[in-house]
């Protein structure tokens, strides 16, 4: 696919760039747990990957490590401390087949105090997603 950035520039949109150790990987990954779509993919010179992704209107990129650009994955720093959070219709479907994709559960989806039936997995790569809808 052709590089490509339609974002409104005329707003306001803050798109997360996940940084991981193996980007083609992580695109596969996230394509069968999430459901979601590669807009746009370059490779640089050196063959690291720089991916555009979407969740439904959603878009976040998918970046390979690097280091010299001060670019560090999750498992590169030993953690993370962003959490990314889906508001999706079935919290408890979302959640199985990111498991069945590869995710690890962190905290298994159930009605939170603070409204939102919500449960939390770890990628392969290290990030972490809160998966959740409004209590009904």
């Amino acid at each position: 696919m052709a590089a490509r950035y339609d974002a409104d520039v005329t707003g306001l949109a803050l798109t997360p760039m996940l940084t991981v150790t193996d980007a083609a990987r992580a695109i596969e990954f996230y394509e069968r747990a999430f459901g979601a779509t590669e807009v746009s993919r370059v490779s640089t010179p050196t063959g690291q990957i720089v991916a555009e992704m979407s969740i439904g209107t959603e878009r976040f990129f998918v970046v390979d490590e690097n280091a010299g650009a001060f670019n560090l994955s999750p498992e590169s720093l030993g953690g993370t401390s962003v959490r990314l959070n889906l508001i999706v219709d079935d919290p408890d479907r979302w959640t199985r087949a990111a498991i069945a994709a590869g995710a690890r559960e962190i905290f298994p989806v159930a009605d939170q105090p603070y409204g939102l039936r919500q449960g939390r997995i770890a990628d392969p790569f290290g990030h972490h997603w809160l998966l959740g809808r409004p209590v009904r």
